[in-house]
């Protein structure tokens, strides 16, 4: 289907942070947009604002006239709605054209440079600081991100005259396997998504055909040390980036008084005194892969310095919700015994005196049955750990598979509690708290607000 054919475009789960970004972006070039989420959320009453027609009802007397002409309509599909969900149902058995997000993002972007940033972890900061250094140089990009930009208060951006485009390449179900970047970051490859992938090896492999489809010209940037064997086509460069070491990484790291700041060393070029808008040890790798993109494609070293300076980060990534002389709260997408590992680290580093408390919500069934000794591994590195039931997402229950089975392999002497999330708000008023963290993918974010008034008040 070309996009200049297309009038309406239907989401089959509007509100998730990639697919909205999408309901953005036809909303900004004249499409009717409409679509379903299972939940009204902040971002969904955005959305509307912003003049999409989304509605919470699986019901297809619901679909707004304008999505009937199925010759006129697209069809974006969130890989979270099962396949018989009754509106995606009546699509199929009419013949509509449907789309994967990434598939549309292919689209979209083959008539640009897309600089698609890939990993199991790491890649929403990743792709958002790299739109940041772009845009606010005299390259300019468009972006569509996996997070809500704190500097843009949005996960998209749009340029009328920059060749390039910053994607957040999703593994999830292959979905990454529709792009065909220019240049890509993979950041890490740690196993995940077994469900969808069954074993370690073949999950590794999806990310070496990943590395088929970077455009000859182009490069890859690899995280040295990862289990991956790139598959690159002739023409393509390799480089390789660390916190530590590599074509790109950083020297002459300096943490103290709430501040980092490194030197970035790139081939031929050694950028110093850069600081990091937010100074967790964590983003001296991302920025490192971010300040590479950049670098490669003209962002001048005066225009890097002052984009990692002035990047805020991202919606629930390491985002500072309350930080006073009693209590620090934050909140983090991190929902991966290695993010969490990464994120429990930088706040010990930051807050090495202070009691570190975290409130982590298991995100799908499969995850918690595949990595909970990993997951309790990770949340051992903790002073306390509030555990909430698992949210299931896409998924049903698997029997015998529950957050008691992370709980019973917490370190002994942890100070641990097991809870409906529900309760969390009258657990929370009834802990000693220094330093909170939230953890997990799920809808534990909903509950953020009311944590960060009970923690105010004292």
């Amino acid at each position: 289907m070309n996009l200049a054919d297309i009038k309406s475009v239907y989401f089959v789960g509007a509100g998730g942070i990639g697919m909205s970004a999408l309901v953005r972006y036809f909303l900004s070039i004249g499409k009717f947009v409409a679509g379903y989420d299972r939940t009204p959320s902040e971002l969904t009453e955005q959305l509307i604002a912003e003049g999409a027609a989304i509605h919470y009802e699986e019901n297809i007397d619901l679909i707004p006239p304008m999505c009937l002409d199925k010759e006129a309509t697209l069809v974006v599909l969130t890989p979270a709605v099962p396949n018989e969900h009754a509106e995606l149902c009546y699509f199929k058995e009419n013949g509509y054209t449907i789309q994967k997000r990434a598939q549309v993002l292919g689209t979209i972007t083959h008539a640009s440079k897309g600089f698609c940033v890939a990993g199991t972890h790491g890649k929403t900061t990743t792709s958002t600081m790299t739109a940041h250094l772009l845009h606010q140089s005299h390259v300019g990009c468009t972006a569509f991100l996996g997070g809500i930009s704190k500097n843009y208060g949005t996960n998209l951006l749009l340029s009328k005259d920059s060749p390039y485009t910053v994607i957040e390449a999703d593994e999830f179900d292959r979905s990454f396997h529709w792009l065909s970047p220019y240049m890509s970051v993979i950041t890490s490859t740690d196993p995940d998504h077994l469900d969808i992938y069954g074993t370690e090896e073949a999950y590794l492999q999806s990310f070496e055909k990943y590395t088929t489809l970077i455009q000859p010209g182009g490069c890859l940037i690899m995280r040295k040390g990862i289990s991956l064997k790139p598959q690159v086509q002739a023409g393509v460069k390799v480089y390789t980036y660390s916190k530590e070491e590599g074509d790109f990484h950083a020297e002459n790291i300096r943490i103290g008084n709430g501040e980092i700041q490194i030197d970035f060393v790139a081939p031929h070029c050694t950028i110093k005194d850069i600081k990091l808008g937010v100074p967790v040890s964590i983003n001296i790798e991302n920025g490192v892969a971010a300040m590479a993109l950049a670098y490669l494609n003209g962002v001048t070293p005066e225009e890097i310095k002052r984009g990692m300076e002035s990047f805020r980060g991202v919606d629930r990534r390491f985002d500072f919700k309350l930080k006073n002389e009693k209590v620090v709260f934050l909140s983090d997408y991190a929902h991966h015994p290695s993010e969490i590992k990464q994120s429990v680290m930088s706040i010990r580093e930051l807050y090495a005196e202070r009691k570190i408390t975290a409130i982590f919500q298991p995100h799908l069934y499969s995850r918690t049955r595949d990595f909970y000794k990993e997951f309790a591994d990770s949340l051992s590195l903790l002073d306390e750990v509030i555990l909430l039931d698992i949210y299931p997402a896409r998924e049903l229950p698997i029997p015998g598979v529950d957050s008691e089975l992370i709980y019973n392999h917490l370190r002994p002497g942890i100070e641990k509690t097991l809870c409906k999330k529900e309760e969390i708000l009258d657990v929370v008023k009834n802990k000693h708290i220094e330093v909170l963290i939230t953890l997990g993918a799920g809808d534990i974010d909903n509950y953020v607000p009311a944590i960060e008034k009970i923690l105010a008040a004292r």
